[in-house]
């Protein structure tokens, strides 16, 4: 006898023990002395009885809010499009059609059709075909087996590991598996195996599932399938690459039959198909009017494909692609590297996420953009994004881009029209390494101006000029130079009017005054912190970088998300929520799984944050902002941002309901805004035709109050000492008059008792508000101090005068006391006073009374 002879013997001898086995066990008094031998018994008693059905992989639903309050379906996810679906929502005739066409004795049989299992045997191992001949109930174990391998596998070669054991061609493999579905028997009733079988079957591709398969190839449910729609699915699950309709030139599926001179579509599916229908008619689940009128049916799929990815959601796909991050990264596990948690409750547990996405909101943002920015321009790289957040929540309400989303690297690479890329947000979810944000940075300056007290209306020397020190706690005092060009050539002496009208040099005096390492704390508090995950000043890969001056006028690459974010927070009170994107997350056995809660804390004081919106306020009234007021009546914070050579440009503004950040500029490359022109108008504008229509949408939908009155003592003025600079040289006049922080002018020379050429004094002098100018003057040196000759003998002062350049008149005035006889008894001006020489000094000399009337005086003569 050959080997082959001997293998197929001792198989067919294995599966009529198999088959006595199963009789024996579903029914105990049909066990026949003799024919069951006990060690085979044993043998199969001693196989693994208990199956653990795992849950089975189902596609995960994202949705957003439409204005009436209903879900959109924006995109699906999944590894196998599966909606797994309950006895009642399932056609009678797919349950029939199964049951007749692979299992007409499943009502019957205790898990395994003994009949079926000896003919597939036979027609495998004679090498005419790969056969199961298994029952619905094997088939369901077999199904089983293969998701929970797949499943619990964490790589590509793992999952076809755990499938190739699962379909392994072999006796053991089928013992296991009839052991298996006689337990299952045991345990769950027929229409609850039949159930589990129909959702878990494989409909060819990525199809799993009755219903999914209804959906994908009739564009209906399981539960409205027709008797030629049902049987033909179900004729699917018999060869699932073969049969499948989705492939109308496959060879296979007999795309080449003809029929009486007639091609027949899907001809091997309709061959199977009509087989299962006779078997329905045969079994009496059909009449024979349906069982003809559904044969002559052709076979005519209507393929609806699903949402596969966010490229589906079209201008919402880069907000539906941060909330996919946002499950990556909050369920990845650390301790399992090899695997991340986030994917797979994405692509197998069937989540349905409700987002925060208003989509009012989103379709305002999107098309706003669309008419204002190309999505792709030959002269540049450009890129465009709108972001609105909710104050008080951190709500996601709208993210737009002006780039179609993908992440085929081949259609990547055909277009910059396309982009995988989210520039609204951090590296780590799906954006870029940042975007400098330019002058809308400069708020953070302005909140620590007020943390350390100083006031709106406090002056300061806001006038261009080279910086030399700013004060750093963190990393000890900046030294260097730094002489930020101002945009438009305004100065601002005081911190309403230098966030009105953007002033560089205004907010680096400002700074100049603080601390760097406090203005960086403040932005971070804020949630403001750099794109590719570095602390403010400290990019990624720089451990040794530190925050500098000119970050205080915008050069650190954040995202648009985070700027939202601290705006919101300004215009909360100083409340920074942080963004979220999800409202609900509910798993496929209806169990909530609890999405990322927004963390709210207090950036700053309340009275600082009203401050703060008086100052942004007035950027509407006459400021840089003006061209973006909606005009709808609700009070609106913002402050615009030009970075150098204005290659990124910005809006960002809140109203106390919804803030909103519009970002202009370079994706890659230095193109200056200024310099081109869209079909929609001025590029460098462009910022300001988009985000006026959000808020427009914004104000309507959702309102907006008043901003908090700051406290009086934000607007109080505070003076301090003009410094004593007479008798100094000119230049250190000027450097004493800057460091104590006011503006220098030179006055031109005047009459001075100083040495020539010194400074002989200021206007103002005592007190001023800090940047007040102060007019320096220089002496002359034609002024002298009077001596004092009072007390000396009338020649002698006359003497002592005239040496001193003075012309002198003497008057006389009568006395009684001999002491003074001819004495100098007063003199005008007064000894000390400044005079110029060839002024006349009067001095009085006392004369004994010997005559006339006393206190009489006299005048005796002038010198000179």
């Amino acid at each position: 006898m050959s080997d082959a002879a001997g293998g197929i013997l001792g198989f067919v001898g294995m599966s009529v023990l198999a088959g006595v086995l199963v009789t024996a066990a579903v029914t105990p008094a049909l066990a026949v002395t003799g024919m069951a031998a006990n060690n085979g018994i044993t043998m199969f008693e001693n196989l693994p009885a208990y199956l653990e059905i795992g849950e089975l992989s189902q596609k995960t639903d994202v949705y957003a809010t439409r204005s009436d309050g209903s879900q959109a379906l924006l995109a699906s996810f999944f590894d196998e499009n599966r909606e797994e679906v309950a006895w009642d929502a399932i056609s009678q005739y797919a349950k029939d059609a199964a049951v007749a066409g692979e299992d007409p004795r499943f009502y019957e049989h205790g898990g395994v059709d003994i009949q079926g299992t000896l003919r597939g045997a036979v027609s495998t191992f004679t090498g005419k075909d790969v056969q199961g001949g298994s029952s619905i109930t094997q088939q369901y174990v077999k199904n089983v087996l293969i998701n929970n391998g797949v499943n619990k596998a964490t790589t590509e070669e793992e999952k076809q590991a755990a499938y190739d054991a699962a379909t392994e061609v072999s006796p053991e493999r089928k013992l296991k598996e009839m052991r298996y579905a006689i337990a299952l028997e045991k345990k769950f009733k027929k229409n609850d195996i039949l159930l589990g079988y129909l959702n878990i079957a494989a409909f060819g591709g990525r199809v799993y599932g009755i219903e999914s398969a209804a959906q994908y190839y009739f564009g209906t449910t399981a539960a409205n399938l027709t008797i030629a729609q049902a049987a033909s699915l179900i004729a699917i699950v018999n060869n699932p690459d073969n049969l499948r309709l989705d492939r109308p030139d496959s060879e296979e599926n007999g795309a080449a039959t003809v029929v009486d001179g007639e091609a027949v579509p899907y001809a091997a599916n309709k061959a199977r198909r009509d087989y299962i229908i006779d078997k329905m008619y045969e079994y009496g689940k059909i009449t024979k009017e349906e069982r003809d009128a559904s044969i002559a049916e052709p076979v005519t799929p209507n393929i609806k494909e699903p949402s596969t990815g966010c490229q589906t959601a079209a201008g919402s796909a880069f907000f539906c692609d941060y909330v996919t991050w946002v499950i990556k990264n909050q369920f990845d596990d650390p301790a399992t590297p090899d695997v991340n948690e986030g994917s797979v409750l994405l692509k197998q547990r069937g989540l349905q996420i409700y987002t925060t996405l208003d989509l009012d909101l989103q379709n305002k943002a999107e098309t706003a953009i669309a008419e204002q920015i190309p999505f792709s321009d030959p002269r540049f790289d450009v890129g465009s994004v709108a972001v609105s957040v909710q104050p008080g929540t951190g709500r996601i309400l709208a993210m737009a881009q002006n780039k179609k989303f993908s992440a085929d690297p081949e259609v990547l690479a055909s277009s910059n029209e396309y982009s995988s890329l989210n520039y609204s947000t951090d590296f780590d979810y799906g954006g870029s390494s940042g975007l400098q944000p330019g002058s809308t940075f400069k708020v953070f300056t302005l909140a620590e101006w007020l943390n350390e007290g100083h006031s709106l209306n406090e002056t300061f020397n806001g006038s261009r000029r080279t910086f030399t020190t700013f004060p750093d706690s963190c990393n000890g005092t900046w030294s260097g130079s730094f002489n930020p060009n101002n945009d438009d050539g305004n100065t601002a002496n005081n911190a309403v009017d230098a966030t009105k009208y953007s002033v560089n040099s205004s907010f680096m005096s400002m700074a100049s005054q603080l601390d760097l390492c406090k203005i960086k704390e403040t932005a971070q508090a804020f949630g403001v912190r750099r794109a590719d995950g570095g602390d403010l000043g400290t990019p990624a890969g720089h451990p040794d970088w530190t925050f500098q001056p000119s970050a205080v006028l915008g050069t650190e690459e954040v995202s648009p998300l985070a700027m939202a974010t601290a705006f919101a927070g300004i215009a909360n009170g100083g409340v920074t929520c942080t963004p979220i994107a999800i409202e609900k997350i509910v798993a496929a056995d209806g169990e909530e799984i609890a999405p990322p809660k927004s963390t709210c804390t207090q950036s700053v004081t309340g009275q600082v944050a009203a401050a703060m919106d008086y100052a942004m306020q007035q950027t509407f009234n006459g400021g840089t902002a003006a061209q973006s007021d909606p005009g709808t009546g609700i009070p609106h914070i913002g402050k615009t941002g030009t970075t150098d050579f204005a290659k990124d440009t910005w809006m960002i503004g809140s109203s106390t309901k919804v803030a909103t950040a519009v970002w202009v500029g370079n994706v890659t490359g230095d193109a200056n805004l200024r310099e081109l022109d869209f079909p929609s108008g001025y590029a460098a504008s462009a910022r300001h035709r988009i985000w006026p229509q959000i808020m427009a949408v914004a104000d309507a939908k959702y309102g907006g109050d008043a901003f908090p009155e700051p406290d009086p003592s934000a607007f109080r003025q505070v003076l301090v000492d003009v410094p004593q600079v007479a008798g100094l040289s000119l230049d250190a006049a000027k450097q004493a008059i800057e460091a104590a922080g006011f503006q220098f002018a030179e006055g031109g020379e005047r009459d001075s008792d100083q040495p020539k050429g010194t400074v002989a004094g200021t206007d103002p002098s005592g007190q001023a508000g800090r940047g007040t100018v102060i007019t320096v003057f220089i002496s002359n040196g034609k002024v002298s101090t009077v001596p004092d000759v009072q007390g000396l003998d009338a020649a002698t002062a006359q003497s002592t005068l005239e040496q001193a350049g003075f012309k002198v008149q003497v008057k006389e005035q009568d006395v009684t006391d001999p002491a003074q006889d001819g004495i100098v008894i007063s003199q005008s001006p007064d000894a000390g006073s400044a005079a110029k020489a060839g002024d006349r000094i009067t001095i009085t000399v006392g004369k004994l009374n010997g005559g006339g009337a006393p206190g009489t005086g006299n005048t005796t003569g002038n010198s000179g």
